[in-house]
């Protein structure tokens, strides 16, 4: 059966995102397509994306192709700079002295070209160290492309349930959430990995506003249930 998308339906999506300039990947739900191009990354997990269609998560041009596409079906399209990441800003590199560089830095011996720092709030690339001189580029990564998706949406998420499940999942990358509705309240019971995971706050808070997005869950609880601990033989 064909779905056509609306603002609200909760898809899984694969697919390749290439610098339509190059045809240089960047990156891929597809195995096969990160072989490849010799971008495969051994332990990822390569599945498909779960996005609420229209609640924003996506750039511009990816979220109006997506209103328009149906399900199973090969798409692709390009999507130029000022409807992806913008174009580059020269306003948005700045010049520091490694005085005041080094002040913003947890561990020095961590600081290369090309890796990130925050200054001030704002997370850049140090793309330049020269002189006692530092030059850091705020700009995304992407700006100033035009970038090749080729995509298919592979299913359509069906039920209240099955929706928010899959939010979950998609969201915090754990699997065995326990869910139970109450009218429009949402009570979620954490699966037991999870509760070890050091980034869970963050987690949760990032994604009950997916799931008032996606399944219109207003209040929404998180219940932990530790269960004992089994000694084994070897331990009596």
């Amino acid at each position: 059966m064909v779905y056509y998308m609306e603002e609200g339906t909760i898809v899984k999506i694969d697919y390749d995102l290439f610098n339509a300039e190059n045809d240089a990947l960047i990156e891929t739900t597809r195995e096969e397509t990160a072989k490849e191009n010799d971008l495969h990354k051994e332990g990822q997990k390569y599945i498909p994306m779960t996005i609420v269609v229209g609640a924003g998560q996506l750039i511009e041009g990816f979220e109006e192709s997506l209103l328009e596409a149906k399900a199973n079906k090969d798409i692709e399209l390009e999507i130029p700079p000022e409807k992806a990441y913008g174009e580059r800003k020269s306003e948005d590199v700045e010049t520091y002295g490694m005085e005041k560089m080094m002040r913003f830095v947890r561990d020095p011996e961590s600081l290369a070209i090309g890796s990130s720092v925050e200054i001030n709030g704002r997370t850049g690339i140090l793309k330049y160290v020269a002189a006692g001189r530092a030059r850091v580029d705020y700009n995304h990564p992407l700006a100033g492309q035009t970038l090749k998706y080729n995509y298919k949406i592979v299913e359509v998420i069906k039920g209240k349930n099955d929706k928010a499940n899959a939010i979950l999942e998609s969201q915090t990358g754990h699997k065995g959430f326990s869910i139970k509705f109450k009218g429009n309240d949402l009570t979620v019971e954490l699966p037991q990995e999870m509760l070890y995971d050091p980034n869970a706050s963050m987690l949760k808070f990032r994604v009950v506003g997916s799931l008032r997005d996606g399944v219109g869950a207003e209040k929404v609880t998180f219940t932990e249930v530790h269960e004992p601990r089994t000694i084994s033989e070897e331990e009596e």
